[in-house]
């Protein structure tokens, strides 16, 4: 009976840090929330942007309640991104205790960097894909047999567009963070990645086919970009397992 309380105690303690840290993950959403429903118009004037560039000044909505939900949404969406960094520290103070410090070491520049790849993604899906995106969807406007062909986007269904990318993008762009870790938790090896590499470039087109609009030139923006990252995470794990062998000969030689 002792030992199965024993074994309670430290299964509670970790389910109170847990709540701890949820508790404050909550927090920082609900407070970025808050701050992005009141700068809400001003946010989507900035993503409604590439669709102003692409010739296209006007959207609509059909449903009464459809521009209300845009702004929660737009909100949201912003808050998400905006409270990341707090939710993923948080994260990181669950986790952390449990690991020794030479795993903390090598688990730390990945969540250095996931921001960063995330931003690159979101970036070059703002700047490039969404207005390539954009001007070849809009050309279907025009005169079709005698009938005028407008082009009227609705807000929510704009909104829907930007997310898709932006969020696609940004995901897409963690690959080599995943990829790492794959091969850090031993799931996967350097040579196996190299002899899937083929693999790789299909699933890179197919993901592209899925998150971007039916035109080749979206698709190549997303594709092409995945493919290099693939080889760029096959080259930081072969420069990793070059430092993890120094490490090991120099313990080695200590010892």
């Amino acid at each position: 009976m002792k030992e199965i309380d024993e074994t309670k105690a430290p299964l509670l303690d970790h389910l109170i840090e847990l709540r701890k840290r949820l508790l404050w993950s909550f927090a920082a959403l609900g407070a970025a929330f808050a701050l992005c429903l009141y700068f809400a118009k001003p946010i989507f004037a900035f993503l409604v942007q590439p669709l102003l560039r692409a010739g296209q000044g006007k959207l609509i909505y059909t449903n009464i309640f459809e521009a209300f939900f845009v702004e929660i949404k737009v909100a949201f969406f912003s808050a998400m991104m905006l409270a990341f960094p707090v939710v993923a520290n948080q994260l990181w103070q669950f986790v952390a205790p449990g690991l020794y410090a030479k795993e903390k070491r090598a688990l730390l520049p990945f969540l250095a960097v996931t921001p960063v790849l995330f931003l690159t993604g979101a970036a070059m899906a703002y700047y490039f894909a969404m207005p390539v995106a954009l001007h070849f969807l809009l050309s279907y406007q025009g005169d079709v047999g005698g009938v005028s062909q407008e082009a009227l986007p609705g807000v929510g269904n704009y909104l829907d567009f930007v997310t898709k990318f932006i969020f696609g993008f940004g995901v897409a762009f963690l690959l080599p963070v995943l990829l790492m870790l794959l091969e850090r938790a031993g799931i996967v090896t350097r040579q196996q990645l190299k002899s899937g590499r083929r693999y790789a470039i299909v699933a890179a087109f197919a993901i592209a086919a899925v998150l971007t609009p039916p035109d080749v030139v979206s698709q190549l923006m997303l594709a092409v970009p995945l493919v290099l990252l693939y080889e760029l995470a096959l080259i930081a794990i072969w420069f990793t397992e070059k430092r993890r062998a120094r490490d090991k000969t120099a313990e080695d030689a200590a010892g």
